[in-house]
């Protein structure tokens, strides 16, 4: 994929992964359109960024997605990459009493898979009238193996996993959309200190790795620790396992 001249719409673009993202590919001479829940944190990042744009929006919600969908094709007739990044995580354990995991993977499915999925399709159309166009999944390490007390957010990026390489199959017969997918390790962001945080790597490491690998057509990008936890699934799928529940 050219590095320039990109028009990009990045999902939960306003924090952490997203934003590091969307700061590399400004730089790089895109317009970026970046999507939050939340206001006052989108204004905030939009600030720090140049040709930047941004549209208050909820991925898992249906009416802001119809909404988000149509002021694209309104305004940006133009977009051809697509990298979704929004995401949601609970940190519990199966065996807790009254945890209610059924609710908790319920909304993580919604927004890390199905949500997905859905702006996807809907985004395809004008994705295909491009020269050159592309679809960004963000998952995880976890998709090879789970954490067990990330056990449904772990299970919904196998899902987009799965969905990803099916996706990337049936694209490369059917058009010119490249299908990429992004699996950082742990990444230190407000969205991950639950879970340790602070020791993952920097979230521009992430976009570092996204960068080399978009303008060399690499699909499955590893970064950091999900190649050697990759290679350790290839020859142990029991010992990468562990080496996620230590």
């Amino acid at each position: 994929m050219k590095l320039s001249n990109n028009t990009v719409l990045i999902t939960g673009g306003s924090a952490g992964i997203g934003f590091a993202i969307a700061k590399q590919l400004t730089e790089h001479g895109n317009h970026v359109i970046i999507t939050g829940r939340n206001k006052e944190r989108l204004e905030k990042a939009v600030a720090q960024l140049t040709n930047v744009t941004g549209i208050v929006s909820d991925v898992a919600d249906e009416k802001d997605v119809h909404e988000l969908v149509a002021r694209l094709q309104k305004d940006f007739p133009q977009l051809n990459v697509v990298i979704n990044n929004a995401g949601r995580a609970f940190v519990y354990s199966l065996s807790e009493k009254g945890v209610d995991s059924y609710s908790k993977a319920s909304e993580e499915f919604h927004t890390n898979y199905l949500s997905v999925a859905r702006l996807n399709e809907q985004l395809l159309p004008l994705l295909q009238q491009q020269p050159t166009a592309a679809i960004v999944n963000v998952t995880s390490i976890v998709a090879f193996a789970p954490n067990h007390i990330l056990s449904s957010y772990s299970a919904s990026k196998a899902a987009l996993h799965s969905y990803s390489q099916s996706l990337r199959i049936e694209l490369a017969k059917k058009s010119n959309v490249k299908v990429f997918e992004l699996m950082p390790p742990l990444v230190n962001t407000d969205f991950s200190q639950d879970i340790g945080g602070s020791k993952g790597i920097p979230p521009s490491a992430v976009a570092d790795a996204f960068i080399d690998a978009f303008q060399k057509d690499e699909y499955e990008i590893h970064v950091g620790g999900t190649a050697d936890l990759y290679k350790l699934y290839l020859s142990s799928p029991a010992q990468a396992l562990a080496a996620l529940n230590g």
